[in-house]
């Protein structure tokens, strides 16, 4: 009895220390990525020698709407959206409002006024992965984004589309049960913006139920750090979102 007790007290102490090591390990390895720190224009502009009405157009989030993981914020999704919006014909101003670590909070006060600031037409909102890996509770994420959107939709007559979280963090850097628990946090949140898209009556694009199969797995959607997209992991965003663009 004793041994049973012994052997079955060892495992439990494995499985602690196990979790323990691994997880502050995962943010560790991404650190390690070293990714590029883009050089991001307040303002990027196409077509602009054309006569037709502008739109502009805002995206706001964190380093995913940022675009750390590439090069060039080109190849980020906002800059492939405006571009393929303007096509040869359509004179667009994109207005990139994004930084690497932002939460929901921090798009509630300066940023949030340049978004109105800028007039637009359209604003996307991709925020809460951080707030996931912070560990900020739903509610508090809850009633950040409400306050976004209570000045978007009473400052501005914009077209507002709040995007799914995508699942982000490959299984290896993510081994179990970590990547599942991310992937159940991811649902919960999105869960959470879709019920504010539908009681605020404005656009919910999921974008998480196209990408999730190919962002569990490493792959060259992947940038160095196994969490941020590649240029290609980029387009897969961009193609996710602009279909459902209106």
């Amino acid at each position: 009895m004793k041994k049973s007790l012994l052997i079955v007290g060892g495992i439990f102490l494995s499985i602690i220390i196990y979790l323990v090591v691994v997880y502050p390990s995962i943010y560790y390895r991404i650190g390690q990525g070293n990714l590029p720190f883009l050089d991001v224009k307040p303002m990027y502009k196409f077509n602009e020698n054309l006569s037709s009405e502008k739109i502009i157009y805002v995206a706001m989030g964190d380093s995913l709407t940022y675009g750390a993981g590439v090069d060039n914020f080109s190849d980020a999704y906002p800059y492939l959206i405006a571009k393929k919006i303007a096509g040869e014909n359509q004179s667009v101003t994109l207005f990139p409002l994004a930084f690497p670590g932002y939460k929901s909070t921090d798009l509630t006060g300066n940023l949030l006024s340049s978004a109105i600031a800028a007039k637009p037409n359209i604003v996307t909102i991709m925020i809460g992965v951080n707030d996931i890996h912070s560990q900020v509770s739903l509610s508090d994420f809850e009633q950040n984004y409400q306050l976004i959107i209570n000045d978007l939709k009473t400052k501005t007559t914009a077209k507002i589309y709040l995007i799914s979280l995508p699942f982000i963090g490959d299984s290896s850097l993510m081994p179990p049960p970590y990547q599942q628990y991310f992937i159940s946090k991811t649902t919960e949140f999105n869960e959470s913006i879709k019920k504010l898209a539908e009681k605020n009556q404005i656009e919910f694009i999921d974008i998480t139920s196209d990408t999730i199969e190919t962002f569990k797995k490493p792959g060259d959607h992947y940038s160095k750090d196994h969490f941020h997209p590649s240029a290609l992991g980029y387009k897969l965003f961009e193609q996710s979102i602009y279909e459902h663009l209106r």
